[in-house]
């Protein structure tokens, strides 16, 4: 286990609040419907961010470490489209307005941050402490990988999401939206309005996904430094690139089978650690090409499915 030293974690937590702060008051302190050409910068912005994360550990900690960040962030980056997918379906399904979209992702995203740091410390104390976590970290991957390669809706009913009953069961529910509140006050009684069960939806999604995640990002590093910030950057773009990609993500036809490549490839990489291990740079260019053929496949089939 790589051992960080406080100055290095605390630089991570001052650019991540900064971050968070400064969409919050700054570009979103009203709600309002994100345009493509606002999307696109802010999701432009937040990669800039991220590379100069990285360029700092690389000129800090060593060549090595620069690139398993970088890997670690284009995998998580890729496998963020997943997510969308899903939160597309959660928005559409409950009838969430346009306008407050931002608010219910900007709250997923400061929960994610934590569950992510959770889930990350807990898979790598088992490592640590039990070889053979590799092997259930492995099938996890090799298991999603395979599913992944006939695509079909990871989400299912959202009445049937355990988070979502128990969320509606603990407090009543309205059924109407007041504004972007999470809460309202009925005849005398708290009620959350769909809002809420949106953001409860969001967070549950987001512990599903992180079972995937956090697997296929311990595969590229054990350090808990670079897989932790990898996974925050990659979650801090996550809505801008949501309002990006929300429409095109369409066209995509072979995006699940490209995620099911590089899930199969890191699944792999983990099993294959001790014998046979892949250099940062190696997986860097292995899941990066496997991303740019998936879009050329996928803009090539439309074309031809267009003529």
């Amino acid at each position: 286990m790589h051992i960080r030293s406080p100055a290095q974690w605390f630089v991570l937590a001052i650019v991540v609040f900064a971050a968070l702060l400064a969409d919050l008051v700054l570009f979103h302190r009203e709600a309002h419907e994100v345009t493509l050409p606002e999307a696109l910068m802010e999701s432009a912005g937040w990669i800039g961010l991220s590379l100069a994360f990285g360029a700092w550990i690389h000129f800090s900690q060593g060549q090595e470490a620069g690139l398993q960040f970088l890997t670690a962030y284009v995998l998580e980056k890729s496998m963020s489209a997943d997510n969308i997918l899903v939160f597309i379906l959660i928005f559409a399904s409950l009838g969430v307005p346009a306008r407050s979209q931002h608010k219910v992702l900007f709250y997923g995203v400061a929960g994610a941050l934590v569950m992510r740091g959770i889930f990350v410390l807990a898979g790598l104390a088992l490592l640590r402490k039990f070889h053979v976590a590799l092997l259930l970290f492995g099938g996890i991957l090799l298991v999603t990988g395979a599913r992944m390669l006939w695509p079909g809706q990871r989400v299912g009913r959202l009445e049937s999401n355990w988070l979502v009953r128990l969320a509606r069961w603990l407090v009543p529910v309205a059924d109407h939206y007041e504004g972007d509140k999470f809460w309202i006050t009925n005849a005398g009684k708290r009620k959350a309005t769909t809002l809420l069960v949106a953001l409860v939806a969001v967070e549950a999604m987001d512990i599903l996904f992180a079972v995937d995640s956090v697997p296929a990002v311990l595969a590229i590093t054990r350090d808990p430094f670079i897989a932790y910030s990898s996974n925050a950057f990659a979650i801090l773009g996550l809505r801008a690139l949501y309002f990006a990609l929300s429409s095109a993500l369409s066209h995509l036809r072979y995006l699940h089978q490209g995620l099911a490549v590089i899930l199969l490839f890191v699944a792999g990489k983990m099993l294959a650690s001790d014998r046979l291990p892949i250099s940062g740079g190696a997986s860097l260019v292995i899941i990066g090409g496997i991303l740019v053929l998936t879009v050329i496949a996928s803009v090539a089939t439309g074309s031809r499915t267009q003529e």
